[in-house]
């Protein structure tokens, strides 16, 4: 609207509106002040995924021109894309991070999956969006575990006017989800927006693959076909990055940002339905993991 269409006659002045975009960064980076703000020892958890990647996006812009102010930790499980392993290291050492590399086989090990004592994070910010996966439409921003890092999906607490409680106790902590009311065509957006560096995996490549439960998982060292598997070259890319015997490619031509944000908006099934193999024990098994102590 010009000054002349103004229905008042009058300068309607300049339009200080925010994007889609720009509504959500703000609102994600509110959410990560606010953390820094009410916990004690937050921390980052990191995947090397697009949305751990965007949310440590969010957190240099969200404290800049200071350091990001607390650790980021990549849980370990020792099944990872080298591509992965590759961009973490070098994005760690570009922002001077404090990684914290934890290991799922050392804690099997130890017989225990708690969290290390010397850490005692009270905040751990996670990608999870709500547009993924069920359990994860109905949990708040603030999710709040008990002292066995379990989930009671009737006990959350409520989060009107974006007011957020993260009063704990001893022993108990908060998972924080900023992207929580972003889509997967949100964050590639705004990869392509902000310019965002990702692994190459995630751009249409061509890899050997076979069949499983219809389902195109990559032969690597952790991921071996059986006998009855028939292995073949096919030109692909990851939507998710996660363990590699759980996480699964998906046929595409799509080697540019722009070419995966067409690819995007037009599909129907979700990453995680379409890609991750622990997904598809149950229509509940995300739930059922949360409820026992999975982040």
């Amino acid at each position: 609207m010009t000054p002349t269409d103004s229905p008042l006659g009058m300068n309607a002045g300049p339009d200080y509106s925010l994007s889609q975009l720009k509504t959500l960064e703000a609102e994600s980076i509110h959410i990560m002040r606010e953390v820094v703000a009410e916990m004690e020892r937050p921390a980052l958890l990191f995947s090397g995924g697009k949305d751990s990647i965007v949310m440590l996006r969010l957190a240099e812009k969200a404290f800049w021109p200071a350091p990001i102010p607390f650790p980021v930790m990549h849980v370990d499980t020792g099944h990872n894309f080298p591509e992965v392993l590759e961009y973490r290291d070098r994005r760690a050492g570009e922002l001077s991070l404090q990684l914290i590399i934890a290991s799922v086989q050392d804690a099997i090990d130890r017989g225990t999956v708690r969290e290390e004592p010397k850490y005692r994070f009270d905040a751990l910010f996670g990608g999870a969006r709500r547009d993924e996966e069920k359990a994860r439409a109905k949990e708040r921003v603030f999710s709040f575990r008990d002292e066995f890092g379990q989930w009671d999906p009737k006990n959350q607490r409520p989060e009107l006017w974006n007011l957020y409680n993260g009063r704990v106790h001893a022993g108990e902590s908060i998972r924080v989800f900023p992207l929580s009311n972003w889509t997967e065509l949100d964050v590639w957006q705004y990869i392509g927006a902000e310019n965002i560096d990702l692994p190459s995996i995630y751009f249409a490549h061509e890899r050997e693959v076979y069949l499983r439960d219809g389902m195109l998982m990559a032969v690597t060292q952790h991921s071996q076909p059986g006998a009855a598997d028939e292995v073949f070259v096919a030109q692909v890319r990851y939507r998710t990055v996660g363990d590699a015997t759980l996480t699964a490619a998906v046929y595409s031509d799509a080697d540019t940002v722009a070419k995966i944000v067409d690819e995007v908006a037009v599909t129907r099934l979700t990453e995680r339905g379409a890609t991750r193999g622990d997904d598809k024990v149950s229509e509940a098994a995300m739930e059922d993991r949360k409820k026992e102590g999975y982040f």
